[in-house]
């Protein structure tokens, strides 16, 4: 678990890579909006969070629950999601 990255993974920097290759200029990382967005385009009031599939809960194939402690991990991945749902929501004040 310690060697699990919380920036700079090779998803989001894909997705900064596309996003630079198309022109559009951003900033990372912004600890002073809610969440921490991976990346947010100042010029158009926006900001892309790359989230996993594991950590995040989404519901795809790549997302395969561990057997083992299944009710910890339930938990936590449950809690991701109310975390993530209410920083989108503070996001949508500021």
């Amino acid at each position: 678990m310690s060697r699990i990255r919380g920036s700079n993974t090779k998803p989001e920097i894909e997705v900064r890579s596309m996003l630079h290759g198309m022109g559009y200029r951003f900033r990372l990382h912004r600890r002073d909006l809610p969440g921490t967005p991976d990346i947010v385009l100042p010029g158009r009031a926006a900001v892309v969070f790359v989230h996993g599939c594991f950590w995040h809960g989404h519901a795809c194939k790549r997302n395969k629950m561990p057997k083992s402690n299944a009710v910890y991990w339930n938990e936590k991945i449950e809690a991701n999601r109310r975390r993530d749902a209410r920083k989108r929501r503070a996001l949508g004040k500021v």
